[in-house]
This record gives structure tokens, sequence and C-alpha cells, in this order.
């Protein structure tokens, strides 16, 4: 059975120089004279590229800048990866990193190569192939979880990652960053949101609950479990947004995504991850288990669940931004404003229910 993504024909545009490549992988004992490498490329990723080579001994992952970009911007190879390399030895469920090229003489932009994780990644729903009962998805959810707690559990010092951000006071720079960012890419036909962010302004906390490395982007569909026991994490994916901030501001991004059985049929349509399923925790669940298992004091949650639905609907409408002015014509992205829409007006029903 087929239940991982799996890489296709590279796209004409996304083709790498495989003699460049070749060369670099023998400087770094990746291969031989004699290899042949076959190449492919990973479907989606509308951010950073991802190929999967095969040579005679193993096979490796090559991730790369999308054409036409900085490297050194917003999708930064180089710091991603020495970021990844970093972690190993603290979080055992990053992939391990071969090599990285900082220059822009091998393929035209800064790249690396790291170890190919053979496993599953979960989507929208859970296969029927796996035959998970509930249990086994409470189990599987706590695992996730528990990851992510490990995760901000990592000493930064001795990981020789404190170069990764700019620490205090990464609460009130994400709340007036994403502000800025949102009313950068406003459209007349969504809502301004001005009293969500009012709001979010207002109830700031005065300082972090705490400084670690947070990943910002952690769903089910970064991480890849075991082929043989789903409910076991292997593997943890893009790091491309991780940094030093708020442990809390992380798990808020993390609850955007979380939509439960129970939500209304337009979150439900926005669903991407299976959380929806009997066995996951419901969002208050995971706060508590989060609590919990991180031995931090969650008094209230509402800022940090109301900022990670503002900052998931300032994505989205960047996105959106660009397909109305005719930057990008992907037809994925034509509900956008709706879903815009949506999430700052969940935001503000949250706000309203609190009083």
């Amino acid at each position: 059975m087929v239940l991982t993504d799996q890489p296709g024909d590279v796209r004409e545009d996304d083709r790498l120089d495989l003699d460049a490549l070749k060369a670099f992988l023998q400087q770094n004992d990746l291969a031989g004279a004699d290899d042949l490498l076959t190449i492919k490329q990973y479907p989606g990723g509308a951010s950073n590229l991802t190929y999967l080579l095969v040579t005679p001994d193993r096979d490796m992952v090559v991730r790369c800048p999308p054409k036409g970009r900085k490297a050194k911007s917003a999708h930064d190879m180089v710091r991603e990866a020495k970021i990844m390399r970093g972690l190993k030895p603290h979080f055992e469920t990053v992939p391990e990193i071969y090599a990285i090229c900082e220059a822009d003489n091998v393929l035209g932009h800064p790249f690396y190569v790291m170890e190919h994780l053979e496993g599953i990644i979960l989507r929208q729903d859970i296969p029927e192939e796996l035959s998970l009962n509930e249990g086994d998805v409470a189990q599987l959810c706590g695992n996730v979880l528990d990851r992510f707690v490990d995760l901000h559990g990592v000493d930064v010092e001795a990981a020789g990652l404190d170069w990764m951000g700019k620490g205090e006071g990464y609460t009130a720079r994400q709340i007036s960053g994403w502000t800025k960012r949102w009313r950068d890419a406003l459209t007349d036909d969504v809502d301004p949101g001005e009293d969500v962010i009012a709001w979010l302004e207002a109830n700031t906390p005065e300082g972090d609950t705490g400084i670690c490395v947070i990943h910002n982007d952690y769903r089910f569909d970064n991480v890849v479990l075991d082929k043989d026991d789903p409910m076991k994490v292997i593997g943890v994916l893009d790091w491309e947004m991780a940094t030093l901030g708020d442990p809390l501001m992380d798990l808020g991004a993390t609850l955007a995504y979380w939509v439960e059985a129970g939500d209304d049929q337009v979150y439900q349509m926005m669903r991407r991850q299976p959380t929806h399923v009997p066995g996951m925790l419901t969002r208050d669940e995971l706060v508590a288990r989060y609590a919990e298992k991180s031995g931090r004091t969650i008094p209230d949650f509402t800022f940090y669940e109301v900022y990670g639905l503002f900052r998931l609907a300032g994505i989205i409408q960047q996105i959106w931004w660009r397909y109305r002015a005719g930057q990008t014509t992907n037809p994925a992205f034509k509900t956008f404003g709706t879903a815009a829409n949506y999430l700052i007006s969940r935001s503000r029903r949250i706000l309203e229910a609190k009083g």
C-alpha cells in the first residue's frame, strides 16, 4: 500500500544541474564517481523545492529555494539546515543533515542534502489502510503532542542555537509584525478586523512566558510516522520558520489548524489534517495536555488562540492579495478571501463569548 507522498518527474522550471550536484556529492563522500543518480521531485510545496535523490548506496533529499527568490530572505536554506543540524543531537526526530552548500556556484543558489525518511505523512484524513481504532488515534495524537513538548524543552545553548532569534519580546513583535503584514495585504472584500487587532494589542502579555526553540508550523503534515508503527513519530520536517520564541505562541499557531468534529461547516472545509476523528484531543484537551506535559501554567489561552487565528488569516490574506493582483493563478487560492474573512469572524466570536 502507498501511504507516502510519491515523487514524480522534475518540473521543467525546477530542473537541477545533475553534473554539478553529483560533483558536490562526491566532494562530500555522498556518491561515487561511477554512481548513477536518479532525481525526482516531490509535489506541492508552495515555498521551498524538495527532491528525492536516489544513489546505489542511499536515498537522500535535496532542499532548494524556489526559483527567482533570494535564499537569504524567507527561503534561507543554510539557516534551516544549520538549525536542524544543531537540533539533531537534542531532538532525535530531526532528519540528519548530510551536507550544506552555502555558495551559489553549484546549483545557482544555496541548498542542503539530508536524510530521507521512509514513513507516513497524514494529510486531511487517516487512510483506512492503517486500520487505526480510537485508542490508536489517541496514542498517535498524544505522541505527536509530546514531541512538540520535547522540542520546547531543548537546551538552546547546548544546541548552539542562541543565534537563531531575537529572544525576549517575541510575543509583542509577532502582534505588531502580523498587524503590519495584514494591513499591507488587505483587500476591499475582506473584513479589516480592526477590533480583533485592537483586542490583541490591548491584551498582549507584558512579557513572554518563556523563550525556546519553536517550530512555527507544527502540524500532522509536517510529521513523519513509522510505516510499521504509525503511532510512532520518526521525523519532524519543514524547519523554515523555526526561531526562538514563546512556546505558547507556537501552540497557538498549531491550534489554528486544529479543526474538531463539532466545528462549523466552513472550518471543516478548511481542515487539512485528521484532527476531527474519534480519539483526537479537542483544542481544550490539547492545551490541558500541553500544560501537564510541559509543566507550564496556562490560566487562560484566549490570547494565544486568537493570535493563532489572526496569524493564519494573515498568511492566507497575503496569498489572496497576490491572487487578486494576478501574481498567481493557482485555482487552489480562489476561496482564500472567504477563508480570511472566516478566520477574522471566528476570532471575533471567541472574543464575544469571552465577554
